[in-house]
């Protein structure tokens, strides 16, 4: 197609999750496409976030499989790491990713543009070569950045974000990670599994903020078990390189220090949001960076959405695909169902994992609700005593009807062994408003650890069978 002569139906600035989504479902329906990306269609969640840190977490879930055999029976020397092979590993599976993702944006005819975007107005976008495509509808989607903090300037060697660790060949023998949050709990998780001594600086009060209570406390205790210091409540005021370059003291809390090989910056990511506009463009951005959406992704100029991190919703790559999907519907004149963020699924690839969907305990009474809430400890489930993984529950939140009953399920909070593949019905419990008279009628297939929701929800009809 060529951009002088013909308007594509939808041009999308940014080919991570969100962007390619739109292009994709878009394409799907016979609209004429093209995707603007500066690097590689998949974005950070495919190169640098969400993939290879799972398959670094993989890794340690072998290494501790490989560790605790003997418990099974079988004998096996102490296990060694060569981070360099998991790497490589990491790498061609982003590889397989990628090479399958643009072979499927190629077959749907998926114009893909090489170059950094920038939206001038009137549906016009520049690339970084100077040459301009126009869209009838154009969809901002470039991502996020990883935040910084004063007092820690990125080096790649000493101080790291999250593009940095995942290009490690080898792992420090120790580091502080600032930032207790999803992502630094992932990498504190996966360094001290693989064996390096991991502090944890959080400013909050709390490890994973906004996890339910019971929840976070589980993996705090397995951090510490582990021999991973978290320090919630303090905050970083600096660091002292050594004088040889070979490591760094961390400053934190009242004149508190810890000395480290390396410092990983996790303290989220804002919007990549700066360059993105053009002085004729009339899209609002917030004063965080944020561009101003309603619900359907529209921003304040006709024809022009954005979806993904872009936007202050919640910065998980699935909620981008159902952003795209909202706001291509709306483009093509579809009924289109907004995304419910108070709903959306969560999941935490830490060790043990972490899944959730909802209302915490803690939100429900602050909004004045009256809850009823039952919790299924995995210690007494038979799938787990058999792999061999115990810590954790299943915690569910109903409202408590007028007669004492449960009705609607409000949340589902997990943490234990495979959390992040048993959200599936909890999820759909939570959106459907399904009661636990309900769900109860459902078979739950056993032993298995899925079970240990049906069992939760069971409880709460007043007539469980394991669960009190």
């Amino acid at each position: 197609m060529s951009p002088t002569s013909d308007i594509y139906d939808v041009l999308v600035i940014g080919g991570g999750p969100g962007g390619y989504a739109a292009a994709l479902y878009g394409a799907s329906a016979g609209l004429s496409v093209a995707v603007v990306e500066k690097d590689k269609v998949g974005g950070t969640c495919l190169h640098r976030g969400c993939v290879p840190a799972k398959e670094f977490l993989e890794t340690a879930a072998a290494f501790r499989a490989v560790g605790g055999a003997s418990e099974f029976g079988i004998s096996v020397s102490e296990p060694k790491i060569d981070f360099s092979i998991s790497q490589a590993r990491k790498q061609k599976v982003v590889d397989q990713l990628w090479k399958g993702l643009s072979g499927l944006m190629k077959g749907r005819k998926i114009e893909t543009i090489e170059g950094v975007g920038r939206y001038l107005g009137s549906g016009r976008v520049e690339v970084s070569d100077g040459r301009i495509f126009e869209g009838q509808n154009v969809i901002l989607a470039s991502g996020s950045v990883p935040r910084s903090i004063p007092g820690f300037e990125v080096d790649g060697k000493i101080v790291m974000t999250s593009d940095e660790v995942l290009s490690l060949e080898s792992l420090p023998a120790s580091v502080a990670v600032i930032g207790g949050g999803a992502i630094g709990c992932e990498f504190a998780s996966m360094m001290a599994d693989l064996g390096s001594k991991v502090t944890v600086l959080e400013a909050l009060p709390q490890i994973l903020t906004g996890v339910d209570k019971d929840v976070a406390d589980v993996v705090l205790k397995s951090f510490r078990r582990r021999g991973i210091n978290v320090h919630a409540g303090v905050a970083v005021s600096g660091h002292t390189p050594n004088p040889d370059g070979t490591g760094t003291a961390v400053h934190f809390g009242e004149q508190q220090s810890v000395s480290v090989e390396a410092v990983i910056v996790s303290v989220g990511r804002r919007p990549n949001s700066e360059g993105l506009l053009g002085p004729d463009a009339s899209v609002d951005i917030d004063q965080r960076g944020f561009v101003v959406v309603d619900q359907f992704m529209r921003t304040s100029e006709q024809g022009v959405y954005a979806i993904g991190d872009l936007v202050a919703t919640a910065q998980l790559a699935h909620v981008g695909f159902a952003e795209a999907v909202v706001a291509i519907k709306h483009i093509l004149g579809e009924p289109a169902v907004p995304v419910d963020y108070s709903k959306v699924p969560w999941c935490i690839y830490c060790h043990p994992e972490v899944a959730f969907a909802g209302m915490t305990e803690e939100a429900a009474r602050a909004a004045g609700v009256d809850i009823i809430v039952k919790k299924d400890p995995f210690g007494g489930n038979s799938r787990a005593r058999i792999v061999g993984e115990t810590d954790g529950l299943v915690k569910v939140v109903a409202e408590r009807m007028p007669d004492g009953s449960a009705g609607r399920i409000l949340g589902v909070h997990m943490v234990g062994p495979w959390v992040t593949e048993q959200l599936g019905q909890g999820y759909l419990a939570v959106n459907w408003e399904a009661t636990p008279e309900e769900v109860s009628q459902f078979i739950q297939p056993h032993p298995t650890l899925s079970e240990a929701f049906g069992e939760t929800v069971m409880a709460l009809t007043g007539r469980g069978l394991h669960v009190g």
